[in-house]
This record gives C-alpha cells, sequence and structure tokens, in this order.
C-alpha cells in the first residue's frame, strides 16, 4: 500500500512539473510573443526557437483579404497539450509554449506561435519543427480564407493539405 501511494504521489510530481512547462492556449486576441518567450525562459536553457505563422495577403493568386479560425475549444486544447507532451518526452526540452488565434485575423497578424527552450538549439529547432508540424495535422482549427471574390476552407479539415479549390480539381 505505501508503494502504491509514493507511486501515486510520484505521478502527481510529474504532472505538476509537465504543467509548470507547457503552455497551450487559444485566444481571439493578438498574439503576445513575449508572453511566450517569457514562459519558455529558463536558467538552464541555452536555446529558444520560435515558430509565428502569419497571416499573408496572397494565397494561390487569390488577393486575401482575412483568415477565420474556429474550433472545438475543449479538443483542440486538449490536443495542443498532448503535443507539449510529446515533445517534452522526445526531446531534452525545458519548455513549451502553443498559442492559436481564434476568430478574425487581418493580413500580417500571428495566426499561430510556438517557442520551445532547451539546453542547446538543435533540440529546441527540432522540437519547434515537429510541435508546429503536428498542430497543423491533428488540432481541430478550421481556418477561412476570405478573398476578393469568395472565401474557402484551407487546410487538412477539406480533406488533403492546400485549398479546397485545389483538392476539388484533383478529384477531377
Amino acid at each position: 500500500m505505501t508503494n502504491l501511494l509514493l507511486s501515486r504521489l510520484s505521478v502527481g510530481a510529474v504532472m505538476s512539473d509537465m504543467q509548470t512547462r507547457i503552455l497551450c492556449k487559444l485566444t481571439e486576441q493578438i498574439i503576445n510573443m513575449q508572453e511566450l518567450a517569457d514562459f519558455v525562459a529558463d536558467p538552464a536553457a541555452g536555446a529558444m526557437a520560435t515558430f509565428v505563422g502569419m497571416t499573408r495577403n496572397t494565397n494561390d493568386g487569390r488577393h486575401v483579404i482575412r483568415l477565420e479560425y474556429e474550433c472545438y475549444p475543449g479538443m483542440a486544447e486538449k490536443e495542443m497539450v498532448k503535443i507539449a507532451e510529446e515533445v517534452l518526452s522526445r526531446w531534452p526540452v525545458r519548455k513549451v509554449a502553443m498559442i492559436h488565434r481564434l476568430g478574425r485575423v487581418d493580413i500580417g497578424e500571428a495566426s499561430v506561435a510556438i517557442a520551445v527552450s532547451s539546453g542547446h538549439r538543435h533540440a529546441a529547432f527540432d522540437a519547434c519543427h515537429y510541435a508546429i508540424n503536428q498542430l497543423k495535422e491533428t488540432v481541430p482549427i478550421w481556418k477561412k480564407e476570405l478573398y476578393e471574390g469568395g472565401e474557402l476552407w484551407i487546410g487538412s479539415q477539406t480533406g488533403a493539405t492546400g485549398s479546397f479549390q485545389r483538392v476539388e480539381e484533383e478529384r477531377a
């Protein structure tokens, strides 16, 4: 019985440690990059890698007006935490932070930002690269592109990466 109690306490301590090393959130506000940098800052970290996905003004020859993001919040946040936990288990990373915008995102604004700190740059770069790829592939966040002359949903929710229009052309 004592061993079982110690095991539960150890698991609780690990979970608490993981929670202090992970920041994952969704926001309708402009992403504050300093918040990510401050969160992942760690005296044992000699490197910090960041990725910022920005809303650009053109895509596939269309003049983009803005993007709009929707999601299932409870599921999206859980998936983001899973990715962060996997990053912590696969690389010698100190901390991970991921923030994704929801709602309207204008040209030049950040849609998503990730920051990772580690002892050395290779782990930080690799973990950050993995985190954004996993986020785009597995987190249920849907992007609608509004452009001059129309709008369309873009991304993996259409059944393939790239624009819905391109997917339809490939099927024809």
